[in-house]
């Protein structure tokens, strides 16, 4: 693996203390790769997310060019060297909000740590868009958002304690593949293809067009969607795309992934659709409906128990009438926190 970044950083003074948390804090580095992955494995192990990154996740963060990992990224070690926190923030230049992520060994919490952790993503969220706006990025107040699964009750209580209100909620939803399929063509005058290098590029510009008038999302650049379409738990086998045959355009398209470990833990097989988009003006005409009946057949023909997606339950496009009309039922919950620092 290549990390390379256009220059220098210069020491870092924006730890946290070891007086404080007990642990020495650095950036995470490919040094501590397996290190990192352990920790985040051993915390998901006790609290049993839907989704945890993973070794070729975190490499992705490594890589970044435009969330330096060494400014970035935060790696809580005890003093045997066994990483005990981690955090981490993105921000896109032009964006108006920042995302936080992280976790603590669940035999390390209730030490101040993640209050430690998060503190830092606040002051480094702070410095970002200072950093930004004097780049001659847009301007706009700092914003840093941060999502919990709703069982996760004690991560909603540090954030409440820090000012962070809940802004959104999303669902998680199951369909299990065992009851008939339902019965949806994709309409006349569209070719559906599955995934393929040469599509990667027209799927991206598709994305940012389909979901321009979704909450929270920005527009991805191709670094960002070259580690979408590298994703370790990808599949393209399982990936379609609805291309107008009149003109070539990419109308819409199903981007699924399936998860091993997830399937051991949560004891059950699933087809997950990680995205999907149907352009504007190619709406109402069922194209979603098709893609999601023919990521369904293609879960089921590979052994899949269930087909899963995640769902904001604001959607504007009325996306979860349209899962719960395919047969799919919400399971678990997610919520966005926000705080205007």
């Amino acid at each position: 693996m290549a990390v390379e970044h256009p220059h220098d950083v210069p020491p870092r003074d924006d730890l946290p203390t070891a007086e404080a948390t007990g642990l020495r804090w650095q950036a995470a580095t490919v040094d501590q790769l397996h290190n990192w992955a352990a920790l985040i494995a051993r915390t998901a192990a006790v609290e049993h997310p839907a989704w945890f990154e993973k070794s070729g996740d975190l490499v992705h963060i490594l890589e970044s060019t435009t969330n330096d990992a060494r400014i970035n990224t935060l790696l809580g070690l005890d003093g045997d060297g066994v990483a005990r926190a981690y955090g981490r923030i993105i921000k896109n230049p032009d964006g108006d909000k920042a995302t936080g992520m992280g976790c603590v060994d669940p035999g390390w919490q209730r030490r101040g740590i993640g209050s430690a952790v998060l503190a830092w993503q606040e002051a480094r969220t702070i410095e970002r868009f200072t950093a930004d706006a004097g780049s001659g990025h847009l301007a706009s107040p700092p914003r840093l958002r941060v999502r919990t699964e709703e069982q996760h009750r004690h991560q909603a209580v540090l954030l409440e304690s820090r000012g962070y209100a809940a802004v959104r909620w999303f669902n998680e939803m199951h369909r299990p593949l065992s009851i008939p399929l339902p019965l949806a063509p994709l309409p006349p005058g569209l070719q559906l293809r599955t995934l393929d290098s040469s599509l990667h590029e027209p799927v991206r510009l598709a994305h940012n067009d389909a979901f321009r008038d979704h909450w929270g999302s920005e527009p991805r650049d191709r670094e960002s969607w070259r580690f979408t379409m590298e994703e370790p738990t990808a599949r393209h086998d399982w990936s379609t795309v609805a291309i107008d045959t009149a003109s070539g355009t990419v109308a819409g398209y199903q981007l699924a992934s399936f998860d091993p470990d997830a399937a051991a833990d949560r004891g059950f097989t699933e087809g997950y659709t990680e995205l999907l988009g149907v352009r504007r003006e190619f709406r109402g005409r069922g194209i979603a409906q098709a893609l999601l009946a023919d990521a369904m057949r293609r879960f089921a023909a590979a052994g899949m128990d269930m087909a899963s997606l995640d769902v904001d339950s604001a959607n504007p496009t009325g996306a979860l009438g349209l899962y719960v009309g395919m047969g799919y039922t919400p399971v678990n919950r997610s919520i966005t926190w926000e705080k205007l620092l």
